[in-house]
């Protein structure tokens, strides 16, 4: 598969952050008087890739749309400060893949996370050097199909493969009109993709 450019998911595609997310999220949920719930690394691994606001109605159905967002705004927040300063786990040969990728092609990072969880992870790991720009949910509120789009349009990409793990991503990708590598170590299952990957060091050999 040739592409000029690749398009990056966050969660169950370059990390997985869950267990340290769910241990941040759950500080501010302990200081909360109307929210009684305490989460797993297994819970956060659940709605990845969904939109925060989909994750808040998941986790606290009890209280207001407008508290629920109240709730994510504050344990985003501070999930950021945390994730900055303890990162997540890293999939094997992560940092020598992007090195290996980004000599001979573009690469971008699209997410449905909120705005400053990229940039926590590029800036924990000073893997800002491998990427040329980043799109996500919390900065304005768009599909991930959106930002795919957009991503591709500002930077005039035109040919693209964007590598995710879950349903969400592959449907994504398809409305962008790019190509979709399925990361298949990752946290989900998808009906269709263009290339199948089991480690995240195989897309050397698929793109190169």
């Amino acid at each position: 598969m040739k592409v000029e450019s690749l398009i990056f998911d966050m969660d169950g595609t370059l990390w997985d952050s869950s267990d340290n997310v769910a241990a941040s999220w759950n500080e501010i949920i302990a200081e909360q008087e109307d929210v009684d719930i305490v989460l797993t690394g297994e819970d956060i691994r659940r709605v990845m890739g969904l939109p925060m606001d989909e994750i808040a109605a998941r986790f606290f159905p009890t209280v207001s749309l407008t508290r629920q967002m109240e709730i994510m705004d504050e344990c985003g927040a501070y999930e950021n400060e945390y994730l900055l300063e303890h990162g997540g786990s890293l999939f094997d040969g992560l940092e020598e893949t992007l090195s290996e990728l980004s000599k001979n092609h573009r690469l971008f990072i699209v997410s449905n996370c909120q705005s400053g969880y990229i940039e926590a992870f590029l800036e924990h790991y000073d893997f800002g050097k491998y990427f040329t720009d980043i799109k996500c949910w919390g900065d304005n509120e768009l599909p991930k199909g959106d930002n795919i789009k957009l991503i591709m349009e500002e930077n005039n990409v035109e040919d693209a493969a964007y590598v995710g793990d879950i349903q969400g991503d592959c449907d994504s990708t398809y409305y962008a009109g790019a190509k979709f590598i399925y990361a298949a170590y990752g946290f989900g299952a998808v009906d269709r993709y263009d290339a199948k990957i089991e480690d995240i060091r195989e897309l050397i050999d698929i793109i190169e």
